[in-house]
């Protein structure tokens, strides 16, 4: 049931997070008059890491990095469609998980306000400018924090500039970005799509469509996926981010041209530089993420039916129905904090009290059993998943979003139309973040061949036709069948991983001084010298 409730009466339901006391600093919590969900023994869990304030469990904890969509269903089991959770440093909020239940809070603006300065702890000063997530909830001049006619306004400009893209320039931008990144890979019949791929040639790709490549760089794209994540470096990623953008609309300013900066200052709905520079962030940053995740999950679902190609036959997705799929079952943002109930209303069983704050449960939400009552079953032509959002402020990139990852798909199988799993799909690896999950690597093979001169751009990678198989029939001879890694290869892949990243930190540092999205917990490790490690483990093992 989603109704509002008069406020006469309403009390919380027990042991409610959304209620506790809005003091910095609590105490441990008495658990001794709060009857616990079935099945959780109040003893047990005092020093347990996913337990916070009020017994709910925390979004940024062990369990959802390690099984996001495992903590959901534990969410599920002891709440409902609706629960109780807590975000970093402990702060209270509710968790959409149902798929009707999203619908409606996403549906009733009346009910739900995106604007963050409705946020009762923001009001009372429990949560502020300098939490991890307050790039994402306080309030700033775009249109995903505004309602109304001010909502039309700033959104129209970006609907009319992003659906006008031209289809060519972003095939010839796939091109020549697949081009730049896979060339080199070439010879070496190895690459992990996640960082060599599907992390790099959205944001080129991005970056060229609105006029802004100058901007790509290694701390450019840190930056761009931290600022998400909800860590405490979050903050600083974003401050170097505006720096850039507001740069880009001053240049736009005294110098327009074609670029997507210049377009939104000229159109008609009167947008100033702050507005045009926040809107620069917000677009750039959620396409990327989005497309990003959205690139990764389609190939992975793509090259799983390779491992397994002798079962599913002829069934084999195309390229679209990947995408789809991949929309339904690994949404690009698992959660979304940006809704702050106006008055109390009941959802899903429970009461939210005007100026909660709600999280939009995308990736609980698409695995609704009322929606999905066989997760295996294919979901070809069915849109009614939550990826994109849905209501007044459902993502307005959606089309562009499709399209960049379908041509993304056709170049890269183009490139390596033999390309297999180098491990079984089993030991690939998640990381989970507050409000996305993504593959840790897509670690494959395919024969070594020749590099491509730089004249061939644009006579390969042609769409496949209708109906056509994406893969060459199977060639037992000349397979590339995935092979079993130790996990202590993969576990070095992961430091090795972190090792490049603190590397990078390094040197930037040494060029521009302490860098100020460096994280705090690094300092000790990096002071001591380079992170132990080798390049790429993983790489190495498979060459052997």
């Amino acid at each position: 049931m989603t109704t509002p409730v008069p406020p006469e009466g309403a009390v919380p339901p027990p042991g409610c997070p959304a209620h506790a006391s809005a003091a910095p600093a609590r105490p441990r919590p008495d658990y001794s008059g709060v009857p616990a969900p079935e099945g959780r023994d109040p003893a047990t869990e005092v020093d347990n890491p996913n337990i916070g304030p009020g017994r709910a469990r925390r979004l940024n904890g062990p369990d959802a990095e390690r099984d996001q969509q495992g903590l959901y269903d534990t969410l599920r089991l002891e709440y409902g469609e609706v629960a109780p959770v807590l975000l970093p440093r402990d702060v209270p909020a509710w968790l959409v998980l149902g798929h009707e239940e999203n619908r409606f809070v996403c549906a009733h603006p009346e009910l739900f306000t995106t604007d963050g300065r409705e946020w009762r702890l923001l009001q009372d000063g429990t949560v502020g400018p300098d939490h991890p997530m307050a790039p994402i909830f306080m309030w700033q001049p775009v249109c995903a924090f505004v309602e109304g006619e001010e909502h039309e306004r700033l959104r129209e400009p970006l609907e009319e500039n992003l659906r006008v893209t031209d289809l060519r320039e972003l095939r010839r931008l796939v091109q020549t970005g697949t081009y730049t990144l896979l060339n080199d890979l070439c010879e070496e019949g190895f690459c992990d799509l996640t960082e060599d791929y599907c992390e790099r040639l959205p944001m080129i790709v991005l970056l060229g469509l609105f006029g802004m490549s100058h901007l790509y760089d290694d701390r450019f794209l840190e930056a761009a996926r931290d600022l998400i994540k909800g860590t405490e470096t979050a903050n600083a990623s974003n401050e170097h981010l505006m720096r850039l953008f507001r740069a880009e609309v001053e240049r736009a300013r005294v110098e327009p041209g074609d670029d997507f900066a210049s377009q939104l200052l000229a159109h008609r709905a009167g947008m100033n530089a702050r507005e045009v520079s926040e809107h620069l962030r917000i677009v750039l940053i959620a396409a990327y993420e989005t497309t990003a995740n959205l690139l990764a999950n389609a190939m992975r679902i793509l090259l799983v039916q390779m491992e397994v190609r002798g079962r599913v036959g002829a069934g084999r997705l195309n390229i679209y129905e990947a995408i789809e799929q991949a929309l339904w079952d690994e949404p690009p943002f698992s959660a979304m904090l940006g809704r702050y109930a106006l008055q109390d209303v009941e959802v899903g069983g429970w009461l939210i009290r005007k100026g909660d704050a709600v999280m939009l449960g995308y990736a609980a939400g698409n695995v609704d059993t009322r929606v999905r009552p066989e997760l295996d079953a294919p979901v070809r032509d069915n849109r009614s998943h939550l990826a994109f959002g849905r209501g007044p402020h459902a993502c307005p990139g959606q089309y562009l979003g499709r399209q960049l990852c379908q041509l993304a798909l056709d170049d890269l199988l183009a490139w390596f139309p033999d390309m297999r799993l180098a491990v079984p799909s089993s030991q690939l690896r998640w990381s989970g973040s507050l409000l996305s999950r993504h593959l840790v690597e897509l670690p494959v093979r395919f024969e070594p061949r020749s590099q491509r001169d730089e004249e061939s751009i644009g006579t390969f990678g042609v769409p496949l036709p209708k109906g056509a198989g994406i893969f060459p029939p199977p060639d037992e001879e000349h397979d590339l069948m995935p092979v079993e890694v130790p996990d202590a290869v993969l576990e070095a892949e992961r430091e090795a991983g972190e090792w490049r990243a603190a590397k990078k930190r390094r040197e930037q540092a040494e060029q521009d001084g302490p860098a100020p999205v460096d994280a705090a917990g690094d300092a000790g490790a990096e002071a001591e010298g380079l992170l132990p490690g080798p390049r790429r483990p993983l790489r190495d093992w498979l060459r052997r």
